[in-house]
Formats: C-alpha cells, structure tokens, sequence
C-alpha cells in the first residue's frame, strides 16, 4: 500500500494568524508532517507520496514528492487513478495521530475506513480498490465521502477516535495539542504559550 499526503508550507495555516506568524505557521506545519511521518514509519507505511502545490524539499529522501498546482480533488483523484494497490490518504495536521492508529485503520476488513475530522471533515480514508472511489473534499467532506462509498456499493467502516480526528486548523485546535500531545508540535506550541484555565476550560495564553 502507499500513503499520500497533501501539503501546503508556503502560507500555511492562515486560520492561525491571529496567534502565530507566518514564519511560525510554515515552521509548525513541518512539524505536523514529520510527526505523521513518523507515525506512519512506526505503522511499518514505507512507501509515501507527498503531493504539495508549490516547490518543496524534505531532507527525508525516501518520500516521493509530487508538484500539482491543480485543485486539490482534481490531484487527489488523478492519483487514485494511476494507483494499482491500497492508498492511504492522509492528512498532514495531526499531531495527534499515532502508528497504532494506522495500523488500526488500514488493519479493517471494510473496503473502506474512514476517519471524520472536525467541522464534518476527512482527517483519513483508506481505500483498498481506489479505481472504485474518487474524493470530494471541502465542506461536509465526511458525509460526501460516505455517501460515495456507498453509492460504489462499498462497504465501510468510521474509525471513532478524538485524537486521530483532531486536526490542527484554529487557534482553539492548539488547546488539544497542548492538553493530548507530545513531540517535537507540542513542544513547539508549549514554548509560546502558556495555559490559562477558565470556568473548567483550558485556553491559551501567549508567552
């Protein structure tokens, strides 16, 4: 099987501008991958694209970047196209992933896992047969996905975790990695702010 990852470093993450720059956005956003990376290493995943829009170099020479400026669904969907065994796409803002997550999901005997994100999202789909599915991100992503696996009369599993459904999109998102996380990402957020805890909730407070 292989593993894609869309990404974006150049402007990463502007939903985070209000508490991180820009420079500290595209730095963070490394951080996020490499920690998927890893989890992915750990879930034994040795094959593994990483398609991004613009330029970009990973000092890990196993990985096999792709450039394609097209709209995400349009790339995502040309390589599932040319996929001739399971693809496991994933995405590059979970901190919180780990390997047992991954063995998890691509260990179903559905033809299809899927792990819903927040907001109604896609964090992961794992597709056993990809000349039988094509990806429809953006909006309620979660729920078009599911509707197309069983338009395709394929059978589906939802993975139900927090932590792998935890996608790091908005300043609150740090919360959860500040609370659940560890590594390189959550130390990162750690050296910048502190938490501040409020009527029973945890909230951020810059350094």
């Amino acid at each position: 099987m292989r593993a894609v990852i869309p990404y974006k470093k150049t402007g990463a993450k502007s939903r985070l501008s209000p508490v991180l720059s820009l420079r500290e956005r595209e730095e963070f956003v490394e951080l996020m991958l490499n920690s998927v990376l890893e989890s992915l290493r750990g879930a034994g995943i040795e094959k593994i694209d990483i398609i991004s829009p613009s330029i970009y170099v990973h000092e890990d020479l196993r990985l096999r970047v792709i450039i394609d400026e097209a709209d995400l669904n349009e790339t995502l969907n040309a390589y599932l196209g040319k996929a001739r065994e399971p693809v496991l796409i994933i995405m590059a803002d979970l901190p919180l992933l780990s390997a047992t997550h991954i063995r998890e999901i691509v260990a179903t005997e559905k033809d299809i896992c899927i792990v819903p994100g927040k907001g109604g999202g896609t964090n992961l789909i794992y597709i056993k047969d990809p000349s039988r599915f094509q990806v429809r991100y953006y909006g309620s992503s979660f729920l078009t996905h599911c509707a197309i696996a069983e338009s395709e009369g394929q059978s589906l599993e939802v993975y139900d975790s927090l932590l792998a459904s935890t996608d790091i999109d908005e300043p609150e998102d740090l919360v959860e990695l500040l609370v659940h996380g560890k590594g390189p990402a959550r130390e990162y957020i750690d050296r910048k702010f502190n938490f501040e805890i409020s009527r029973g909730r945890v909230k951020l407070d810059p350094v």
